[in-house]
């Protein structure tokens, strides 16, 4: 692993030199002599902490723009399940390379994904240098059989990575999986000392067949069943009523808000003030190509300070430093990933952008043009685990 040294980068508004070692930030004020392997000559760029994006299915980028403008059911059934059918391994390793390239391109260096041939996932996310968990997916029309192998699979892989992909349980939803496998599935996950990814009230119909189902609403149902901890990652979780916030937040359950999707498929608008005040830890998502139809975390970040802003009626809710937040350190945190801020001491992961493009000028306030002004397409270099996976916007390997 080659020692970076990162020359004359704004900082926290300074120009310091940024020294990298054995993965991690060695020091945020180095000499401009200190030794290393790798100089990067980052005059006119600043540091700033990568993306996690905490809920996605990677290979649906192949399923980008293919069904548009119709609410989420609908979608599922008559257009995204049949085409996903027809999906060889093959598809779903290209669909996942090009994935990655546009999560990388745009600045993010870790996802949590939900898909199948995960194979093929992994082994795109360890040739291009990124971060994943990887969801194990659970769904009641795969036979025993295949449920059997995929909890075998769970006890026994081995990362190929050394560190930078972990697995996940992930039971797809509790309209597709019944109560007896939820109850494995949080288990196994407890046992194995894994997260559980899991998509809950992303809808009004979700919530009214569970009521109509089980005669509850789906964040009680689970905490019925005693799936919801600190392990357990829900994506969407748009239909809540502040009970059920509270539930989530003494939990510790992790929120996954994928704003573009919930906006694009008309699910609802996310109640953020409300799951913020309940003390809920809150993430960012871009759910898939399929429904987003990008996985441009910057943009992410941007739709969810907006639509926070105008749900509230209140131009203070979601300032810039909080969706930034949500967007970096609290998706790290959420999956056990030391890193997700730029100190000495931790994971050396990391973006350089590059302040001359238009977007960025003037300089008022670096955060607030980054969040609300700016577009991926100045970031210039990706850092992950210590090492460039995109330098100047190329990848190492083209």
């Amino acid at each position: 692993m080659d020692d970076i040294l990162i020359r004359n980068v704004l900082l926290y508004g300074m120009k310091v030199n940024v020294l990298i070692k054995n993965h991690r930030f060695s020091s945020l004020n180095a000499p401009a002599d200190a030794p290393a392997q790798k100089v990067i000559e980052a005059d006119g760029m600043a540091l700033l902490p990568p993306f996690y994006n905490t809920h996605t299915h990677a290979a649906m980028s192949l399923l980008r723009g293919y069904a548009d403008d119709m609410p989420l059911q609908k979608w599922l059934t008559g257009y995204i399940w049949p085409f996903e059918e027809k999906l060889t391994p093959a598809d779903i390793r290209e669909g996942s390379r090009l994935a990655v390239r546009e999560m990388i391109k745009s600045g993010t260096v870790f996802f949590s994904d939900m898909y199948f041939d995960i194979e093929e996932t992994i082994d795109i996310v360890r040739e291009y240098g990124m971060r994943a968990a990887i969801g194990v997916t659970f769904m009641e029309s795969h036979n025993k059989s295949q449920q059997a192998d995929k909890l075998d699979m769970l006890r026994h892989w081995v990362d190929p990575t050394g560190g930078r992909v972990t697995l996940t349980v992930a039971p797809h939803a509790i309209y597709t999986v019944g109560p007896d496998l939820l109850v494995r599935c949080a288990g196994t996950a407890r046992e194995l000392g894994l997260k559980l990814h899991i998509h809950l009230s992303e809808t009004r119909k979700e919530v009214d067949d569970c009521l109509h189902e089980h005669g509850t609403t789906p964040v009680r149902y689970l905490d019925k069943l005693g799936v919801l901890g600190d392990n357990v990652i829900v994506a969407h979780a748009v239909h809540v009523d502040e009970e059920e916030a509270a539930i989530l937040a003494e939990r510790g359950v992790t929120i996954s808000h994928c704003p573009c999707s919930n906006e694009k498929l008309a699910s609802g608008t996310f109640h953020y003030k409300m799951l913020r005040q309940a003390g809920c830890r809150i993430t960012l998502g871009t759910d898939g190509d399929s429904s987003n139809n990008n996985l441009d975390m910057r943009e992410e970040m941007k739709f969810a300070a907006l639509i926070a802003k105008g749900a509230s009626g209140d131009p203070q809710t979601m300032p810039a430093h909080e969706a930034l937040d949500m967007a970096t350190r609290n998706g790290a945190e959420a999956f056990g990933i030391d890193a997700g801020v730029i100190e000495e001491g931790k994971l050396a992961d990391a973006i350089l952008v590059r302040l001359d493009d238009e977007r960025m000028q003037p300089l008022h306030h670096l955060i607030s043009n980054w969040v609300y002004a700016a577009d991926s397409h100045i970031v210039d270099t990706v850092i992950c685990d210590g090492r460039i996976i995109l330098e100047h916007r190329e990848f190492p390997q083209s």
